[in-house]
């Protein structure tokens, strides 16, 4: 079979041939049936070997973190959790598997992941049942969806009945924070994005307005999808009293000042990595459910390049998938 692949520490990904996987003894066998494309894995092709050593990641391996398709042997439609956890540690009996130490491999980053007509998956607990929704788009519900999620719910004890609530960024992660703040908050939800399509698709799914700039904005809340310098000094700067700023995007920037005049007074400033499976679990209910919207736009396999340079653009809405027959 034909699967797109790290081969070589910081270089672009290939298309080559490698053998069907056949699973062992304890392992599940996935059809894919679409795959979400993800800006991180843009980042992986600059990551030289001694930090990819470092991380745990083994090369080559097939990219690809945001998988669903159908289990071989029964056909039950199911999306994949891409995060490595072992079940065991403080942070996994807690419900908190995101901070297990073994999450710096995971399915797509380290390990194969789905951009193949098929994966193995070791750990039936990454086995998330979809039901009625459609396995060819459900895949980035497992991490655009369940991060913003993770933001969203971190956020929530800060956002008072009828307060005010920033996404900074409207591509697939934050056209997601968006949803789930209508869903879950009373809040007014405004979201911020230099480019006039993601306002209108960020406004289409339950923003209460979108505009260009942060400037002369407060509020309870802002989640920050972008990360740059710009975004991180303007977002904490438009955090109430009171307030929270979530540093979700990875773009790099840096917080600059004295504590006492920067952050928010009395407030709360946090970031993280990922999601965890009961994050996934819980995104996966509210879309089946309707209550939010996966926006794709899908691709073959042999428009993977193509897909990735529009991701790498910023010319995209929702999420690119790239979908198997």
């Amino acid at each position: 079979m034909l699967a797109y692949r790290m081969t070589t520490w910081g270089a672009p990904p290939e298309t080559v041939a490698v053998p069907e996987p056949s699973p062992g003894p304890g392992e599940v066998l996935v059809r894919v049936a679409g795959c979400g494309l993800c800006r991180s894995d843009l980042t992986m092709r600059h990551i030289p070997a001694a930090t990819g050593e470092a991380l745990g990641w083994n090369m080559p391996f097939t990219l690809g973190h945001e998988t669903a398709g159908w289990i071989a042997d029964t056909g039950e439609p199911v999306a994949l959790v891409s995060p490595a956890s072992c079940g065991a540690c403080r942070y996994c009996v807690r419900g908190q598997d995101s901070g297990c130490p073994r999450g710096l491999t995971g399915r797509g980053y380290g390990r194969d992941g789905g951009l193949a007509p098929f994966v193995l998956v070791s750990d039936r607990r990454a086995l998330l049942p979809l039901g009625d929704l459609d396995p060819r788009h459900a895949g980035p519900l497992t991490d655009a969806g369940a991060t913003a999620y993770h933001a969203v719910r971190r956020a929530l004890p800060r956002v008072p009945a009828g307060g005010t609530a920033v996404v900074l960024g409207a591509g697939g992660l934050g056209a997601f924070a968006v949803q789930f703040l209508r869903v879950l908050t009373t809040a007014r939800v405004v979201a911020v994005d230099p480019l006039p399509a993601r306002r209108s698709f960020a406004s289409s799914v339950g923003a209460h307005s979108a505009v260009p700039s942060l400037e002369k904005i407060k509020a309870d809340v802002v989640l920050d999808f972008v990360g740059a310098d710009e975004t991180i000094a303007a977002g904490i700067a438009a955090v109430r009293t009171g307030g929270a700023y979530g540093l979700v995007g990875s773009a790099g920037g840096k917080l600059r000042g004295p504590w006492f005049s920067t952050l928010p007074r009395d407030g709360e400033v946090f970031t993280f990595q990922g999601s965890s499976i009961a994050d996934a679990q819980d995104v996966i209910a509210l879309a089946g459910a309707g209550l939010i919207h996966n926006q794709v736009e899908e691709f073959g396999f042999g428009e993977i390049d193509e897909a990735y340079a529009k991701l790498a653009a910023g010319s995209l809405t929702g999420r690119a998938v790239i979908v198997f027959d």
